[in-house]
């Protein structure tokens, strides 16, 4: 099942995306994509629903970020073991955490700012792994009963505020409009293997980024159950698992983003994004 949120910002309608690519519309049954809707019982209520009894959605509606109620975006630095090397770090004894502000997060298609002061606004197509039902202090056999679904994230990165000036990273990631997510949340029962998932990433048409989620140092299992062990899961967060090579900071020259590109990404079976860049 691939459920998503429509309309115009701040006033997203429920969905879901039938099997021949249409909108239905979700407003009868749930509120928004959120809450109790992603825990276990939630999930299981709307996939009983044949989706050819839902309102189908008439035109190309603004697609909203696919969950609603997100608490904490949690992200995962260095989490692929060529990226790691494409910048020169070392591969952590222990997943790297730092927090992306939700006031980050926007619809999948909705435009990236270019911060005031920033010359190096970067890419990076990640993974994101909603969870469904709250996990604390889980184990690794009991992590993926959790997660509600996955979706396409952009973690976009300032990497002059990121790594060139005091503090921790979290300063270069929560921008607004830097936390692209979507376009659907697709449940589990979807994805064969979150470990085996193609991704890709292109600026302008040509392709930098052309990975897979096989090379994730930490996969999807032991980071819920990691993270659990510091703090509290709950319906909503999401967890941006890291990136694999070919960000802008990697390249030789580095590469930017400027105002007026078009950046496109997409991972396999979790649909694709497309955002114009402007001067915030």
């Amino acid at each position: 099942m691939k459920l998503l949120r429509y309309g115009p910002p701040g006033q997203e309608k429920p969905g879901l995306l039938d099997a021949e690519g249409r909108i239905r519309d979700l407003s009868a049954h749930v509120a928004d994509i959120a809450g109790a809707v992603l825990l276990p019982d939630g999930i299981a209520k709307l996939k009983a629903i044949d989706p050819a009894s839902l309102p189908l959605v008439e035109g190309n509606p603004r697609l909203g970020p696919c969950v609603a109620g997100t608490g904490k975006m949690v992200c995962i630095g260095l989490n692929y073991s060529d990226h790691a090397a494409e910048t020169g770090a070392t591969v952590p004894p222990e997943p790297i955490i730092f927090m992306k502000a939700t006031s980050a997060i926007v619809g999948p298609n909705d435009d990236i700012e270019i911060p005031r002061g920033s010359e190096k606004t970067d890419w990076e197509v990640e993974l994101g792994v909603v969870i469904g039902k709250t996990a604390k202090y889980v184990s690794e056999d009991e992590a993926m009963d959790h997660v509600a679904g996955y979706c396409v994230v952009n973690d976009v990165s300032e990497r002059a505020f990121q790594a060139e000036r005091q503090g921790q990273w979290t300063k270069g990631k929560s921008a607004d409009t830097f936390g692209p997510t979507g376009p659907w949340l697709v449940t589990p029962d979807e994805v064969e293997d979150p470990q085996k998932l193609p991704m890709w990433l292109e600026v302008n048409g040509h392709r930098y980024q052309n990975g897979s989620t096989a090379t994730m140092v930490y996969g999807v299992r032991h980071l819920v159950s990691y993270l659990s062990q510091f703090m509290s899961l709950q319906p909503g967060d999401i967890i941006s698992t890291g990136t694999p090579p070919g960000v802008g900071l990697g390249q030789k020259p580095q590469v930017y983003l400027k105002a007026g590109d078009v950046v496109t990404l997409g991972i396999e079976g979790l649909g694709s994004q497309r955002q114009n860049v402007i001067q915030g």
